[in-house]
């Protein structure tokens, strides 16, 4: 379980789903609504393979009402959060309400973001992230993640190897910084992705 954000320092606070997402063989989800928590977990269940769900823990706060047209999750399937036409920001689990407020953030200066939210981590729905790069040109990827290693170079290579001519400017990545996750509140809140460094990041990719 995810548990940045939390003030947990660095024992208690880390993002190991991209080690599992290395195997193959495992599903590994990451949900970041109420309906997702909802509705993978019923999905997990009866899904053929091992299923590993990682719930991020700064979202166990989180209030909702479920959707009654929804009942049930493709898990292969990543979903647009919010759809854009300037730059795609791809992102999981605790880090999807940050690009949606970052989203906002840059509509009202006049960049239209689309947001990808992944829900399944592998295997990773390389067609959503792809189709979303080839209508915007451009890609922010968010990850909770340390940089080196991370899920995000993952999905920055497969952009670049899939839709490379399509892309106006370079893939930005958007990581927690190379340091275990300190305990005081400023510095954690420093040390993990934010929405102002998601809008730094998009505006890097659109100018």
């Amino acid at each position: 379980m995810p548990s940045t954000g939390r003030q947990l320092a660095a024992q208690h606070s880390h993002s190991l789903e991209g080690w599992y997402a290395h195997i193959p063989g495992i599903r590994v989800l990451a949900p970041a609504t109420v309906d997702d928590a909802r509705h993978v977990l019923s999905a997990a269940l009866t899904d053929p393979d091992p299923v590993l769900l990682f719930e991020h823990g700064s979202l166990y706060s989180s209030a909702g009402t479920l959707d009654p047209a929804v009942d049930r999750v493709d898990l292969d399937r990543a979903a647009v959060r919010r759809e854009g036409t300037d730059v795609t920001v791809v992102a999981y689990g605790g880090c999807v309400s940050k690009a949606l407020e970052a989203a906002e953030q840059l509509s009202g200066e006049g960049v239209s973001a689309e947001v990808v939210d992944l829900r399944t981590l592998r295997p990773l729905d390389d067609a959503t992230i792809v189709g979303s790069v080839r209508r915007t040109h451009r890609a922010v990827v968010v990850d909770e993640g340390w940089r080196s290693g991370s899920l995000s170079a993952e999905i920055e290579s497969r952009i670049c190897e899939q839709a490379f001519f399509e892309l106006d400017a370079p893939v930005e990545r958007v990581c927690s910084a190379e340091v275990p996750i300190p305990y005081a509140r400023r510095l954690e809140e420093a040390a993990l992705p934010q929405p102002a460094g998601i809008v730094a990041a998009a505006h890097r990719v659109v100018t």
